[in-house]
């Protein structure tokens, strides 16, 4: 252990820790003096306080990160160079400065505005002078520029004291075997520091929005970090003229009364009630009024695409269960999730905003991670979101954290089954962590839960614990064929078939199988080779990724059914909540397929390609008007012919020129309703209309 006696391990450990003591003093400073949180329980607290702690090592740890490289330079460095010495002192000096004064505006910004500092405050130096004469009579400047040049010249002295008494003693000897251990050891203890948490996945911001209060996330985040964290998100990427523009057309889709004289303003104090329509309870519903209502079970199938399952066509036939329940349950044969990707799906399936964004994730930014959902409309219902893995994974535990309001939500660490991949548990394993929870429910509480699976999914690890389950082997030129990769993927298909199965005989035995509507969606398609079993159009038009089975099953509550016309994910929860006579409001741009539509063919929206660049689509059962985003290259497709690919504008052109209106319309509607679609109670009423009051009255 003689490594702990070199000087630059020495220097920077304790450079760290000195770094880290300031910033978890500044965290004292805030909760003492401007958090509002300090009336919260004591265990909610400690642990906003130790996501805090974490976050401050992380900025301690990136903050030495050059002065590591200059330490361990291999000539000129720390040790040997009077002048990289300076240029360390300069560094740390002056950064510090700067990181002060964000801590400074970040108490500021809280005191003004009741939020931690982000990448919006921005917006002030438009009105650089404005904002000056703010600041300059509002707060004490002058004293609080004191402190701040007082705590950066005490950090100067400090910093030469560890330079003193740490780099400029006698040469310990060590020899380069105990060189190296110790630079390994800082590297360990760096990186750990940086990932701060016993997971692959790291600690993010969304790990703050723990609880449903905002005052306790505040806590729990560090203002540096949060400012560079949203520093992507900072400039809401919507077009209000675009918005106005298509207002008339989407507002007629989605039935909602010309109470806006089809106009648009986010300053108005009611954005986002221009699209809501407050839903009574459906004639159509299963359930009388006044009883208790049946539990209801989403299931999202990982990397599930319609080309995979027999009742699709696929003469492999993967997926008997799942068959089975197309055929008793309810099938929806053109079924699309309007982007693809697992954690756009997330979000689709809890707004019903389809996720448009062009950077990252909707997920990911943290300006619109609180959104209304229809869930909350499910008021007798306990809430319970289950991942096998990480919900920090693309920041969705914030999401639904904070949509969901009084959400269980159960992730990696909080389960007995073993870890099997990067994953988490395996879907086995979450099943039967789901029943043991579903199961000890007394039965006069409904629940509503939503399981996410993940084994259809690289690395396909298939359990040593699978209850039987019997992998089959196939030539990979066989498999070709029919759409699959490899052996693996085909038998991650069957193996999510088998799972659903086995947590349905779960259901049977713990009681709650009869009175509960099973929803299974998947989430997109993975790779494919080729599909001849499925209609030309599905490779031809790019919809292979959002072609997904979408089944509602519930034999004690439903007779068997197949919906043959264009649904989207989106229009998920309508249907639902629309079965189960819930009253609600709805923001979203999905609609109850029960209910009239006011289109000849029901249509839904997709999006494919580029992120930045993307191609938008308009889908009904035999139709799609596809188009680039800023509406070049628009072409008509007829889903029914051999040759899809061509172009039909010219024989429709009134219906090619009303799916364009709808796709332009519903991608930028959605793209602005991110931002102003914030949780409202469900007995508001923007605009009140029966569920089964037919056709808007916003365009004749």
């Amino acid at each position: 252990m003689h490594f702990f006696h070199s000087r630059r391990l020495r220097y920077l450990c304790v450079s760290v820790f000195a770094v880290w003591l300031l910033f978890l003093s500044l965290r004292a400073v805030f909760y003492s003096g401007f958090s509002d949180a300090r009336g919260a329980d004591s265990s909610i607290l400690l642990q906003a306080l130790w996501i805090g702690a974490r976050f401050d090592l992380r900025l301690a740890v990136l903050f030495n990160v050059p002065l590591f490289l200059l330490a361990y330079l291999p000539r000129w460095n720390l040790i040997t160079s009077f002048l990289a010495r300076k240029i360390a002192i300069v560094y740390v000096v002056l950064l510090m400065a700067v990181l002060l004064l964000i801590y400074i505006i970040d108490f500021g910004h809280y005191v003004y505005l009741g939020i931690r500092v982000d990448s919006t405050a921005l917006r002030f130096f438009q009105d650089a002078g404005i904002s000056a004469k703010m600041l300059w009579e509002s707060y004490p400047v002058g004293w609080i520029t004191l402190v701040w040049l007082l705590v950066v010249g005490l950090f100067l002295l400090a910093q030469k004291f560890l330079i003193r008494e740490m780099l400029e003693r006698p040469d310990p000897g060590l020899s380069r075997v105990q060189t190296s251990a110790g630079i390994l050891l800082i590297i360990f203890l760096g990186i750990w520091g940086i990932i701060g948490r016993y997971s692959l996945v790291p600690l993010r911001w969304n790990h703050a929005f723990f609880s449903d209060s905002p005052q306790v996330a505040a806590l729990g985040l560090n203002p540096v970090l949060y400012f560079i964290d949203t520093f992507e998100f900072r400039e809401p990427l919507y077009e209000i003229d675009q918005v106005n523009k298509y207002y008339d057309d989407i507002a007629w889709y989605l039935g909602v009364p010309a109470t806006h004289e089809g106009k648009v303003n986010p300053d108005d104090d009611s954005s986002g009630f221009e699209f809501a329509r407050s839903i009574s309870r459906a004639d159509h519903a299963i359930v009388a009024k006044g009883q208790r209502p049946p539990n209801v079970i989403f299931i999202m199938l990982e990397s599930l695409g319609a080309s995979r399952l027999g009742i699709y066509g696929n003469p492999l036939k993967p997926s008997p269960v799942l068959d089975g329940i197309a055929e008793e349950g309810w099938l929806f044969k053109n079924f699309y999730v309007p982007v693809s990707g697992t954690a756009r799906t997330v979000f689709a399936s809890v707004t019903g905003l389809p996720d448009v964004t062009s950077v990252e994730t909707a997920t990911r930014n943290p300006f619109i991670s609180e959104q209304h959902t229809i869930i909350n409309a499910f008021s007798a219902h306990e809430k319970y979101y289950f991942i096998g893995g990480s919900a920090g994974w693309a920041n969705m535990g914030a999401l639904i954290r904070r949509s969901i309001k009084g959400v269980n939500l159960y992730q990696e660490g909080d389960y007995s089954e073993p870890v099997v991949d990067v994953w988490g548990i395996s879907d086995l394993g979450l099943f039967r962590e789901v029943d043991k929870r579903l199961k000890m429910i007394d039965p006069s509480q409904p629940f509503f839960a939503i399981i996410q699976t993940a084994g259809n999914h690289r690395p396909f690890t298939i359990p040593e614990d699978n209850e039987g389950f019997q992998r089959q082997e196939m030539d990979n030129e066989s498999l070709g064929k029919w759409g699959f990769r490899s052996v693996e993927q085909f038998n991650a298909v069957r193996l999510l078939d088998y799972n659903i199965g086995l947590f349905l005989n779960m259901a049977r035995e713990s009681g709650y199988f009869d009175n509960t509507i099973f929803v299974f969606y998947g989430d997109h398609n993975n790779r494919i080779t080729k599909t001849p079993h499925m209609a030309p159009f599905y490779e031809a038009l790019d919809l292979d990724g959002l072609h997904v089975p979408h089944m509602i099953y519930a034999p004690m509550l439903l007779e068997p059914r197949v919906i043959d016309d264009a649904v989207s994910l989106v229009d998920v929860l309508p249907t639902v909540a629309g079965l189960l006579g819930v009253d609600y409001v709805n923001t979203s741009l999905g609609r109850d397929i029960n209910s009239p539509w006011p289109e000849e063919e029901r249509v839904v929206f997709t999006r494919t390609a580029l992120k930045r660049y993307p191609v938008i689509g308009a889908v009904t059962r035999n139709l799609m008007l596809r188009m680039n985003y800023d509406e070049t290259e628009a072409r008509l497709h007829d889903l029914t012919s051999d040759n899809p690919d061509r172009d039909i504008t010219s024989q429709y052109p009134l219906k090619a020129e009303k799916l364009k209106r709808l796709a332009k319309g519903i991608y930028e509607t959605a793209k602005y309703m991110h931002h102003y679609n914030k949780p409202r109670l469900h007995n508001q009423e923007p605009a009140s209309f029966s569920a089964e009051e037919s056709k808007a009255s916003a365009i004749d």
